[in-house]
């Protein structure tokens, strides 16, 4: 929570909730009392992990309410603390990203070297069209945020395997990854990210 320096917050309050105390100029705040969606989205970017405040960066872009000249722009001028987390999470946040799920994902692959991926990238030819979550078009590696709600069913099962026996046929690699293993257990994700990389490194030199 994001309070003005003058506001006093009850001691019960302070132990529910993070409080920071800010100089909020009027452009920062929203109905007298309610940061605003540039505010709110430059704290988060100062204070929370990164994969966090990546996935509400790339929230306000995708609804609109912050675009990503404006966000750079308050990146640029944020005070010196913090200055840094700031700037890195407007660097990389778009509004292509399809929901907080990928974001995640997508923060764990920009701390993988040399994996460079883009969301929502369509892969067609004449034969074959898909749009997948995320995409190193130069290794040809798919990275692909799977939650049972969207591949519970048996047809949307068939479709799924369908759709990734005709990327690797086309040489991609395809990787996927649940909810759980992205939430919990990002260290693992990064590792086979990070072997995929390497292998995928090794056949181009081979190559």
């Amino acid at each position: 929570m994001t309070v003005a320096r003058n506001r006093s917050i009850s001691v019960g309050d302070q132990k529910s909730v993070h409080v920071s105390w800010r100089r909020l100029d009027e452009v920062d705040v929203v109905d007298g009392w309610v940061t605003g969606p540039l505010r709110t989205v430059l704290d988060c970017a100062a204070t929370l992990p990164f994969d966090e405040a990546l996935a509400v960066a790339d929230s306000a872009l995708r609804a609109g309410d912050v675009t990503v000249a404006e966000l750079r722009r308050a990146a640029d001028a944020h005070p010196a603390r913090g200055r840094a987390r700031v700037q890195r999470v407007a660097r990389h946040a778009t509004a292509e990203g399809a929901n907080p799920f990928e974001s995640v994902l997508r923060a764990i692959c920009l701390d993988v070297p040399h994996l460079c991926v883009t969301p929502q990238v369509e892969v067609a030819d004449d034969a074959f069209f898909a749009r997948v979550d995320l995409a190193d078009i130069r290794l040809r590696i798919v990275v692909e945020a799977d939650s049972f709600a969207f591949h519970g069913s048996l047809e949307q099962l068939r479709h799924d395997c369908w759709r990734y026996d005709e990327l690797v046929a086309r040489g991609w690699v395809v990787l996927r990854f649940a909810w759980e293993q992205v939430m919990f257990a990002p260290d693992w994700v990064r590792s086979i990210l990070v072997g995929t990389v390497r292998r995928a490194h090794q056949r181009a030199l081979v190559a």
